[in-house]
């Protein structure tokens, strides 16, 4: 990439949205594709969310978030673009696989959990007060421990 600085989508999105933007230039590379816009006379990467150069790995993805934002004609330099290197240009975690089984047992879980508080709270039958559920439980430890000493 020939621009070391970058902008940030939302500032571009203002800049499209008051015409400001010249041109832009998709630029392919090593693991997918790269925007460099041009306004006034600034050229200016498009900036990923963590990281200096947002890169996409699909073409199409790149062309409808351009779209999106409004910038509909671009030039594309594929001279650098090279596909082998997609799999091998983000390394997977991989821890990915079992911290999305532990999500997705907590969801379900707490959904679990939830229906039996809400059929809890529906259930029309009158509460026991903690005083007589404590009494009783006491009786039962009494019995246990009784039974356990003989």
């Amino acid at each position: 990439m020939s621009t070391s600085e970058t902008i940030d989508h939302h500032t571009l999105t203002r800049l499209v949205e008051a015409g400001a933007v010249r041109g832009a230039t998709v630029i392919g590379q090593p693991g997918g594709w790269s925007v460099v816009v041009q306004y006034g006379m600034t050229e200016r990467a498009i900036a990923a969310k963590r990281g200096p150069v947002r890169v996409w790995r699909r073409f199409e993805t790149l062309a409808s978030h351009l779209k999106d934002m409004g910038l509909y004609r671009y030039q594309v330099d594929a001279v650098n673009y090279s596909p082998e290197s997609l799999k091998t240009s983000a390394p997977k975690r991989p821890d990915a696989a079992e911290r999305m089984r532990r999500a997705h047992e907590a969801a379900a879980y707490d959904e679990w959990l939830r229906g039996k508080v809400e059929s809890s709270r529906s259930d029309p039958r009158p509460s026991i007060p903690n005083d007589d559920m404590k009494a009783e439980f006491a009786k039962r430890r009494a019995a246990l421990r009784a039974k356990a000493m003989r």
